[in-house]
């Protein structure tokens, strides 16, 4: 099977390490997610889309109205990445460890994360958790995520990216990326971010350090996407911890 992204994809690792990763850090201290610049192309955007009906890529399916987590579809990559999945996963890992460690130590948690993602995918898969869990997503008009963190084990990554490969407006209405923040002692505060083609969204996978007046406390943290009204919208996720 030819990899069709192959021609488009050259500078993608170049890309995410040419970002403001100081910028960047300090958007995921103050909000717990940040938008990049653009990572990929159009065309390499198209190429990765067009991957959803090769259904050999992928080690199962999940219909999310079947399970109650909202309407829509998405597929989890086998272990066999594509080329361009595979650099974005690897260029990502070393800009975000230590965000990932920062962010633990102002927490008091462990942070058992190598230098290498290799070795780390090592480490959660002795623990049981060997499933590959990159994930293509595909929604309709009226499809929707509710909000959830992607959590797979205690094998646990901090972080996770989000990358649009279609054009809103123009492929898609609606389909905004929606976060919420459970804050301490108050009402949750929610955001939308209305995510470009080629670019990426850095999230928290759980939840992220927030200053009180006793030093740091957690701030849960779950993520979801809104209503699709038209068009059809796919995202590639990226996520740094196998799955169980």
């Amino acid at each position: 099977m030819t990899d069709t992204t192959q021609p488009a994809h050259a500078d993608a690792g170049t890309r995410v390490a040419a970002e403001d990763w100081d910028a960047l850090t300090a958007e995921l201290d103050e909000h717990g997610h940040a938008l990049t610049g653009r990572l990929l192309t159009p065309r390499a955007c198209r190429d990765i889309a067009a991957l959803y009906d090769e259904t050999d890529r992928f080690r199962s399916t999940i219909d999310m109205a079947r399970y109650r987590f909202g309407s829509g579809q998405y597929r989890y990559f086998t272990h066999e990445l594509p080329d361009l999945v595979r650099e974005l996963r690897e260029a990502f890992y070393p800009r975000l460890l230590p965000v990932a460690r920062d962010w633990a130590a102002r927490l008091g948690k462990p942070a058992p994360w190598p230098e290498s993602l290799g070795e780390w995918l090592e480490m959660c898969h002795a623990a049981g958790q060997a499933k590959s869990a990159q994930i293509l997503l595909r929604y309709g008009p009226g499809d929707w995520n509710a909000l959830h963190r992607d959590v797979f084990g205690d094998m646990l990554f901090p972080l996770q990216v989000v990358i649009g490969l279609d054009a809103p407006g123009a492929d898609f209405t609606g389909g905004e990326f929606v976060m919420t923040e459970q804050r301490p002692r108050a009402q949750s505060r929610a955001s939308s971010t209305t995510l470009p083609q080629g670019h990426g969204l850095v999230f928290t996978t759980r939840d992220r350090p927030v200053a009180s007046k006793r030093g740091w406390s957690t701030g849960p943290m779950r993520h979801g996407v809104s209503t699709v009204r038209s068009g059809r919208r796919h995202t590639l996720g990226l996520v740094f911890h196998d799955a169980a």
